[in-house]
């Protein structure tokens, strides 16, 4: 860009560090790190806060130092009152010496001894009229310093002021995104703190199960203690063989029936058992799922309340902004929201008139629907949040007094968003605008239509 060739149809540039780079001058950044779209939210609330800390002890400085020096000025008035009363009486005396001179010098007596005296007295008065007055100009000489600088601090108190306010309008937004992380943790923790209780559950329900199966031995070696009560050994039978074996087997047979028609009993224990867990498990789920429902449910209900309450305060501020537009052209209208349909119904009324004559929006010449529109849209700006905003081909339609109207209001909302890029497109002459260091004008080339080939 700084060479002898700049690329074709390039103007400017802009480097990584946000300098701005002609053909024939370069623009240093004022800032070191973006104000919108950076990446890392909890270093920028990090700087945020360090900067509006470094400003605040700055601005306790220099309130310090304005302080000290509205000591030093009542100091210094109340000197130069006391050299003023001094040289009042001074030249009293001085007067009244000097008529007195003036009286004897007119009486022709021969000059006596009294009379040098008093001469002398008048000399010394008179140095020492000349020294308090010269004291008095060095104490109004340093009273006007001290004037100087302070009119210099409190000039610089303004500065960082408005610095500071600027930091906060800037610590905003982090703020929101700081409160959505702390839900989003806040969150966390609630579902942290249900699945430590479904562990503790779980937890509980092992060791009741332990004690169980604890139990549940100690009931078997109990059992098998007391069949070695009973029979410790073989029993003595007069019985033959052959008749003990048909009683085995008749016993068996009955054993096997009574398996087949009810199954095995240490099966059905077993499946008893498993049910049982089954069954405690589910129930202990169901209790913490029905808990964590109910906190859902309360959750969703606040959420709900506090979501139809913003609507609610948006739609009001959006009519606010709307009215307070559109009388600025001697205007009147009325927005009606239906959230319950997902409407919006716009009338707009020109001129002074009855509220009840509002008029739809198809009924209204160009330049007032133009207007109207833009009325509208600033009113959209005020309730939402966006670093950019843009606005395509607003005046084409409006007459000159409605052009320049909303071209004020839309310059006044801007000036008053200084963190914020508004970019307005339009097709007219935009010289006449106010020259400011927060407005540029870049004018585009006329298209190139293809007038010069309409032969072909």
């Amino acid at each position: 860009m700084l060479g002898k060739n700049p690329p074709r149809n390039c103007t400017q540039a802009f480097s990584k560090e946000g300098d701005q780079i002609f053909t024939n001058r370069v623009y240093s950044a004022d800032q070191t790190r973006a104000n919108c779209l950076s990446g890392d939210v909890e270093e920028e609330i990090r700087l945020t806060q360090r900067e509006l800390e470094n400003q605040k002890a700055q601005e306790n400085r220099f309130q310090q130092q304005i302080r000290k020096l509205d000591d030093e000025i009542k100091q210094n008035e109340i000197l130069l009152k006391k050299c003023q009363m001094t040289q009042k009486s001074t030249k009293d005396k001085m007067t009244k010496l000097q008529l007195e001179l003036t009286d004897l010098q007119n009486v022709e007596e021969p000059q006596s001894e009294d009379l040098k005296a008093l001469e002398e007295d008048l000399q010394e008065v008179v140095s020492k009229v000349s020294m308090k007055q010269t004291q008095y100009d060095e104490a109004k000489d340093q009273m006007a310093k001290l004037k100087e600088n302070y009119e210099e601090a409190e000039q610089e108190y303004k500065q960082h002021k408005e610095s500071i306010n600027t930091l906060l309008e800037e610590a905003e937004s982090v703020k929101e995104d700081l409160s959505k992380t702390d839900q989003e943790v806040v969150r966390c923790k609630h579902h942290t703190k249900h699945y430590e209780e479904k562990r503790s559950g779980h937890l509980k329900n092992i060791q009741s199960l332990e004690a169980e199966l604890k139990s549940k031995e100690e009931e078997l070696q109990e059992s098998v203690a007391k069949a070695a009560q009973i029979c410790p050994e073989r029993l003595e039978t007069s019985r033959p063989a052959k008749s003990l074996d048909s009683e085995i087997n008749r016993m068996k047979v009955k054993i096997a029936t009574q398996q087949e028609q009810q199954g095995d009993r240490n099966e059905i224990v077993r499946q008893f058992a498993k049910a049982r867990d089954s069954y405690k498990n589910m129930s202990q789920q169901i209790k913490n799922l029905n808990s964590f429902i109910k906190s859902l449910t309360s959750v969703m209900n606040q959420r709900l309340q506090a979501y139809t309450e913003f609507r609610k305060f948006f739609s009001a501020r959006c009519k606010y902004y709307f009215n307070s537009m559109l009388a600025q052209r001697g205007y009147s209208g009325s927005m009606i929201f239906d959230h319950k349909n997902e409407t919006l119904s716009i009338s707009v009324q020109p001129g002074q008139g009855n509220t009840a004559d509002l008029s739809d929006m198809r009924s209204l010449s160009g330049g007032e629907r133009s207007f109207s529109t833009v009325c509208f849209v600033l009113s959209l700006w005020a309730i939402t949040e966006a670093p950019f905003r843009c606005l395509d081909e607003f005046d084409v339609y409006m007459d000159m007094v409605n052009r320049r109207i909303s071209m004020d209001m839309m310059l006044k909302v801007a000036s008053g968003q200084l963190f914020r890029q508004f970019i307005f497109l339009t097709p007219q002459n935009m010289s006449s605008l106010p020259i400011s260091s927060n407005i540029r004008i870049l004018r585009l080339k006329d298209p190139d239509r293809g007038q010069n080939n309409s032969s072909t």
